[in-house]
């Protein structure tokens, strides 16, 4: 079971200062500082490879920098059960013999100590997150047989369970239909009003611009970092992208299309 971690609330939901990461001598990350306020919800943007998967591994504790720190609430992320990492769904293993509720529950491990068996009440609050991502109806369905937008809101609902204040999402709308990605962007607007911060990398930058309260655009080092009208700039986005950007001018403003393939990142 995890310590008792007392928040400092005066402090940054995430602080990340003068981070780097390196990969056999090559660099994933350079001298990365910034932080974020409770119920934020940031994207981060950049090509494939800048590092997005990498930051956000480094966050919840999974990945160690070579310099930098990370502090949730001024402490250390590896003492914390508030953060929730949720990863690109081609890295998870459909075909494991679980259901929806099953699975939620994973989320309550930390609440319930070991070898405890959850409760009445522990239950009560699975159905309760199940409700919230509107997936109560599914409960029972095994974890293959959902769509790409149900397995999305599951994750979300484990990180409800396990009463996370932080969410990390990696790529969570690529694959999905528009209908779908937008039923989960407005799942991000309810968690907003629970004071629930957001981290979403994605490759989408239209998307980016309209939802979203800040972006961090990212190529092994940050970009840029500020509301959507300051960052999504020509000379920012040639800077993040090269040749991998297009631009073309319309009537009003300038569109940027990212040209590189939108598939799974591969960081170094």
């Amino acid at each position: 079971m995890y310590p008792q971690v007392i928040h400092q609330t005066d402090k940054p939901i995430l602080n990340v200062q003068n981070l780097s990461v390196r990969y056999n001598g090559r660099i994933a990350l350079e001298d990365i500082n910034f932080h974020l306020h409770v119920g934020e919800r940031v994207a981060v943007v950049g090509p494939n490879g800048a590092g997005k998967s990498t930051l956000f591994k480094v966050v919840a504790g999974v990945l160690q920098p070579n310099q930098g720190e990370v502090k949730i609430s001024g402490s250390n992320p590896l003492v914390h059960q508030c953060i929730a990492y949720i990863p690109q769904r081609s890295q998870v293993d459909w075909s494991f013999p679980v259901n929806v509720a099953d699975v939620v529950m994973m989320g309550r491990n930390a609440k319930l100590g070991l070898f405890k068996l959850p409760s009445k009440k522990d239950w009560d609050f699975v159905n309760h997150v199940l409700e919230t991502v509107q997936l109560n109806d599914l409960s029972k369905r095994q974890i293959n047989q959902l769509s790409g937008g149900q397995q999305q809101r599951m994750f979300i609902a484990r990180a409800l369970a396990q009463e996370a204040e932080l969410m990390l999402m990696d790529e969570p709308l690529t694959g999905l239909d528009t209908p779908a990605q937008e039923s989960l962007l407005d799942l991000l607007d309810t968690l907003k009003g629970q004071n629930v911060t957001v981290m979403v990398a994605t490759h989408d930058l239209e998307q980016a611009s309209r939802h979203f309260d800040r972006i961090m655009l990212l190529n092994h080092k940050i970009i840029a970092f500020d509301k959507p009208s300051s960052v999504m700039k020509t000379e920012n986005l040639l800077q993040a992208y090269g040749a991998r950007l297009r631009s073309v001018h319309g009537e009003e403003n300038l569109l940027a299309l990212d040209d590189s393939c939108c598939d799974e990142e591969h960081d170094f």
